[in-house]
């Protein structure tokens, strides 16, 4: 699968949200972390501003949902315009039935684990999803480093997914830039979430070439 790139709005200025929406045209998804305060220790956005994104933007918007009770509100965000819902798979009381339940709205659904979340547990759920999200670092606030503990998951992940028929799309999410990016590509990931790679870069068009360029140098 060709590398995809997903800006996340984390990093990008509130108070500008469709001007940030339109400063990546390139841009393959636009991320939207949506943290409650609950899952996580911080607050960010919810459904009237996905609402509002959906509006303004030709970009798919592309929500990991790092909130308490996804399986009540996943829904909500398909319904909302979101063309890829992601939910954790610590937080879900019922996965596979709030999994469904998001691909019944037209979206793709998503399931996303922590670094310190094993994935072989969650094989069994690859065929209720369309992409599986592993962290890179501790979900709740944008600019960590890295963690290259997990690229050993990646690559089981990788594994998994091909036994599965190689059709989960494989996001990595957190310290992603220009220093990581191909390592991860290396372990198998195909989705990249980068924030201030992006939006903190000077020129947040050519930092989204550079990157894709980059991962597609690690997979060629």
């Amino acid at each position: 699968m060709a590398v995809q790139i997903s800006p996340s709005i984390l990093a990008a200025d509130f108070a500008r949200l469709a001007d940030e929406a339109a400063a990546v045209p390139n841009a393959d998804w636009l991320h939207v972390d949506v943290m409650d305060y609950h899952f996580v220790p911080n607050l960010t956005l919810g459904l009237p501003v996905v609402e509002a994104l959906h509006k303004a933007t030709a970009t798919p918007l592309d929500c990991h949902l790092m909130i308490a009770d996804p399986d009540r509100w996943a829904p909500q965000y398909a319904e909302a315009g979101a063309g890829s819902v992601t939910i954790h798979a610590e937080a879900a009381k019922a996965p596979i039935r709030t999994l469904r339940e998001i691909r019944s709205l037209g979206a793709r659904a998503g399931l996303a684990l922590n670094p310190a979340t094993a994935v072989d547990p969650y094989e069994d759920l690859l065929g209720e999803v369309d992409m599986l999200l592993l962290m890179t670092v501790e979900p709740g606030f944008g600019g960590q480093k890295f963690l290259d503990v997990v690229l050993p998951k990646v690559r089981r992940a990788r594994e998994l997914i091909g036994r599965h028929g190689g059709r989960v799309w494989l996001q990595v999410d957190g310290g992603v830039d220009a220093g990581t990016i191909e390592r991860c590509a290396e372990a198998g990931a195909d989705v990249f979430v980068a924030g201030s790679a992006v939006y903190g870069a000077s020129d947040p068009v050519a930092a989204i070439d550079e990157l894709r360029a980059a991962a597609s140098r690690a997979v060629s």
